[in-house]
């Protein structure tokens, strides 16, 4: 058996704006840094063996209050672009609820929760877990199969694509998945890669 836990990003300056961040490097606000040191102490009984991460300012970021706060500074963390968030292509720094007055809410909930849906310049869910999906089989999946614990820090897309393909969503169960920033998920796997458990654990005060 082996433990996979999920972290999104604490909340970033764009966040905290409201607007659409997709790859713009932004850094996380104070408030998010808290949430970071609250994702590590959420671990602080658990073993981590290896972590991945986004190359983005606000995962990495995260992921050094979790390391500080856990006491792992030589944690072997793998760095790489497969697990960055969604491209919003266009709406890339716009605000999202003046987007949502404009187009509606049926068209602003599938641009921001559907499944394929199309963003000029930009990438759809669909295509996202395209490329988290062999991430995950290539780079993680192995770890777990041998026992060992594995920590993601990436973001609110990238992990919703990692959940449909770790609970074998449907396109259309995978619109209502949510993971807030901060928030970690914890699955535990059997030998064989297959999911046997999923808990959300509990934050706690820094």
């Amino acid at each position: 058996m082996a433990k996979l836990f999920l972290v999104r990003h604490g909340k970033s300056t764009w966040n905290d704006l409201g607007l659409w961040t997709g790859h713009t490097d932004v850094e996380l606000t104070p408030e998010g840094e808290e949430e970071a040191r609250r994702a590590g102490l959420a671990l602080r009984q658990e073993v981590i063996h290896r972590a991945h991460v986004s190359p983005l300012k606000r995962t990495r970021q995260t992921l050094s209050h979790i390391q500080t706060v856990l006491e792992l500074p030589e944690l072997d963390v793998q760095e790489h672009p497969a697990i960055m968030e969604r491209h919003y292509g266009i709406h890339t720094g716009k605000n999202k609820w003046q987007v949502k007055e404009e187009i509606g809410e049926e068209a602003f909930q599938s641009i921001r929760r559907g499944w394929d849906t199309p963003i000029p310049e930009g990438e759809t869910l669909k295509d996202v877990y395209e490329r988290v999906k062999p991430y995950y089989e290539e780079h993680i999946k192995s770890d777990l199969m041998s026992s060992r614990n594995v920590l993601v820090v990436a973001h609110g897309n990238s992990l919703r694509a990692l959940v449909k393909h770790l609970e074998n969503l449907s396109e259309e169960e995978v619109v209502g998945v949510e993971i807030a920033t901060g928030e970690v998920h914890c699955y535990t796997l059997d030998d064989n890669g297959a999911v046997v458990d999923k808990v959300i654990l509990p934050s706690a005060q820094s």
